[in-house]
């Protein structure tokens, strides 16, 4: 209640209070004050995971899982089993996202179990690398393709990519800025594209299996290897075949923008995953009922290469596929990871301000701006796929302890209020998994993950002295109000208001704070007093 008192005061104080620019009937909440408006429904949420997951990997190059399983049959039972798996996975968090119906995803699970350096340390190695790396290499994969047409016998120029990319990521920090409306319509578009897309090649590779064309798919044939059995290379063709259903956790960052969170939540993931499985799956079989193995693992491009053989003049969808693919996919990622870093300011792990909102659109407009400006920035480096390779194998781990924080939470409070009860079987099965993969991880790129790793510990020291010390020099406190003051002159935005009742979710999340205490702790911004401090 404290906090909830905190952010009503400084909305009161703020020189954009609704005093001065009433934000109207279309301001949030029922009270009429400043708040996220809950305008996710069912369709939207299944297109933020669907459109999170399926990305350019599946249109450019699915071959990872097929070079290092060695057969296509093999392969196949990769893909089906990473799915079950993700499935099991979000499973794991749809407990936990209606136990803890916050936004913010597994931050403010891990935070509000573990307490705050853990859950600062999953923020800062998301804002750090994890998402202003994987929306930048995505930004540049959509002008590639855009921009290739234009430059038929050689590759377009790096400096090319890179403006188009910016503009791609400018133009949709707009949209997300102006409204929440607008953002979900945009991303319920271009999932519905790339998902009429997949289902054409699906059903090209279905006309080719009545055809006859069906010689991979035959169990002597699909179970022949073209290179030597290793069980590292398998265990490698399981990491690339969950790496590719990234974004399962999504929905999870705007739980409190969700339509009846409670119903929705689990609803979305259960169409959502095995939807992606599915379509996985049967692309994959379509493509090698035009491309042999050997093809297939040639091709920079697969679905261009397989557009090529089988749809002839009108082989331009594919790259048009692709690049609407992309465009869709940056819009998902900057959707989710601004609520991500808005959850961390309101917990006091990033600069309040980001914890802000416009007072009429509703929208974190401080979160977005950050976003897209550190995207930015990584766009004018050039070893954005080197951090992507030391970082994965971080956000990977997050992942595993996520999940062993659903376990640690019911041996803690086994009678806390639960809308959803999943089997204690669904956790540990994914955390076998999960272990069997870090370890081969550990095991075969030591280097790279040690990296990471480091990259990760960088936080503790950003923890301790931006968050964990309270009683910081009275020149610093006024020189960050006084930013502060400036960016919601700027921004237009304020505190969300706090209702005077605590919600359901409100209640929920109360309770495992509580109740967890001994290794639950929180933090304040702008210097306010902490638990995160020592007590005395």
């Amino acid at each position: 209640m404290e906090e909830k008192a905190r952010h009503r005061n400084n909305a009161e104080k703020s020189p954009t209070s609704r005093s001065e620019s009433d934000p109207g009937p279309d301001a949030g909440s029922e009270g009429g004050g400043v708040a996220l408006k809950k305008e996710i429904g069912l369709v939207s949420a299944c297109g933020i995971i669907v459109g999170n997951i399926i990305g350019s990997g599946i249109f450019v190059s699915p071959k990872g899982v097929l070079e290092n399983a060695g057969s296509v049959g093999l392969a196949l039972i990769v893909w089906i089993i990473t799915g079950i798996i993700t499935a099991v996975g979000a499973l794991c968090y749809a407990e936990l996202g209606v136990t803890i119906p916050k936004s913010g995803g597994d931050y403010s699970y891990v935070k509000d179990i573990f307490g705050g350096l853990a859950g600062f340390l999953r923020l800062w190695i998301a804002v750090l690398v994890i998402y202003p790396t994987n929306q930048a290499v995505i930004a540049l994969t959509f002008s590639n393709y855009v921009l290739q047409p234009l430059f038929p016998t050689c590759f377009p120029p790096e400096s090319g990519l890179r403006l188009l990319a910016a503009v791609c990521l400018l133009l949709l920090t707009w949209v997300n800025c102006a409204s929440v409306r607008w953002a979900t319509r945009v991303q319920d578009i271009f999932t519905a594209g790339k998902l009429l897309a997949l289902g054409l090649i699906i059903i090209m590779g279905i006309v080719q299996i009545c055809k006859g064309h069906y010689f991979w798919l035959e169990p002597k044939h699909a179970f022949e290897n073209f290179r030597k059995p290793d069980i590292g290379l398998i265990a490698l063709s399981f990491l690339q075949g969950s790496f590719a259903y990234g974004g399962w956790n999504f929905l999870n960052y705007v739980t409190e923008e969700l339509v009846d969170p409670y119903k929705n939540l689990p609803r979305a993931i259960f169409i959502s995953i095995p939807l992606v499985t599915f379509v996985y799956v049967f692309a994959n079989i379509a493509y090698v009922t035009a491309m042999s193995p050997q093809e297939l693992l040639a091709s920079n491009a697969v679905a261009v290469t397989f557009g090529e053989k089988l749809l002839g003049v009108m082989a331009w969808i594919m790259p048009i596929s692709v690049a609407l693919s992309t465009f869709g996919g940056v819009n998902g990622s900057l959707f989710t990871s601004s609520r991500l870093f808005f959850a961390g300011a309101r917990e006091g792990h990033l600069p309040s301000v980001l914890a802000m909102i416009h007072i009429k659109r509703c929208t974190p407009i401080p979160a977005l701006l950050f976003t897209c400006i550190s995207t930015l920035l990584m766009l004018v480096t050039s070893d954005i796929y080197t951090l992507i390779n030391y970082v994965g194998f971080i956000n990977y781990l997050f992942y595993g302890v996520t999940i062993a924080g659903q376990i640690v939470l019911r041996w803690k409070q086994p009678n806390i209020n639960r809308p959803i009860k999943i089997s204690l079987l669904f956790p540990v099965i994914y955390l076998l998994f999960w272990a069997f993969l870090l370890i081969f991880s550990l095991w075969s790129e030591p280097v790279v993950c040690g990296i990471g790793l480091a990259i990760m510990m960088t936080g503790i020291p950003v923890y301790f002295l931006g968050v964990y010390w309270q009683h910081k020099p009275q020149c610093f406190n006024d020189f960050i109000a006084f930013l502060t003051t400036v960016s919601q002159k700027l921004c237009v935005v304020v505190y969300p208001q706090m209702d005077e009742s605590p919600s359901r979710e409100e209640e929920s999340s109360d309770e495992v704070k509580e109740q967890c205490r001994p290794m639950y702790t929180s933090s304040a911004p702008d210097g306010q007093e902490s638990s995160d401090s020592p007590r005395p």
